[in-house]
């Protein structure tokens, strides 16, 4: 377990300098062209949910509340060992990760910064709390399918077998 709180301080942290990037260096410039009308790096507020949905409310408190509920959920399931694979609890550790990520910024900012602006499909520009959430899902969406079994619990697990007469030997 602390190898995954560890993990997970990490990537909030790698987060919060990359923001800290956008908001110090990138917001002046407000664009930065990688690949002209292919990537950018644009600075963007984004005071709503995942790809700015419900920004037209102020929201902010309900989803800190939300990702706060569901990373202490993802570490009491980390904690029991209900997750079978390291696939399925890496995947968790992620999107624990991103949730903390973004929860930080609306906490202290009131807005998610966001920077990396893919044009090429019109993308909502999104951060890198936003990847380690979306790749998260996608795994923890891999594991449930492939990898996780249900459990039988010990009581069905020993259902008694229908008892069968004695052969009789007349």
């Amino acid at each position: 377990m602390p190898l995954y709180i560890i993990a997970a301080l990490v990537m909030i942290v790698l987060d919060q300098v990359v923001k800290y990037w956008a908001l110090t260096s990138l917001q002046a410039q407000h664009t930065i062209p990688l690949i002209e009308n292919v990537f950018h790096l644009t600075y963007v507020e984004n005071r709503g949910a995942a790809f700015s949905l419900l920004a037209q409310f102020d929201s902010r408190w309900i989803f800190v509340a939300l990702a706060v509920i569901i990373t202490i959920v993802i570490f009491i399931v980390l904690r029991i060992d209900y997750i079978q694979t390291a696939l399925g609890r890496w995947s968790l550790v992620l999107v624990a990760a991103g949730a903390l990520g973004n929860a930080i910024d609306r906490v202290i900012h009131g807005f998610v910064v966001d920077l990396f602006d893919f044009r090429l499909i019109h993308f909502p520009v999104f951060n890198v709390a936003d990847i380690f959430i979306c790749v998260g899902g996608v795994l923890f969406v891999i594991y449930f399918m492939f990898q996780h079994k249900d459990k039988v619990p010990e009581e069905k697990a020993s259902v008694e077998q229908p008892e069968t007469e004695p052969e009789s030997h007349e």
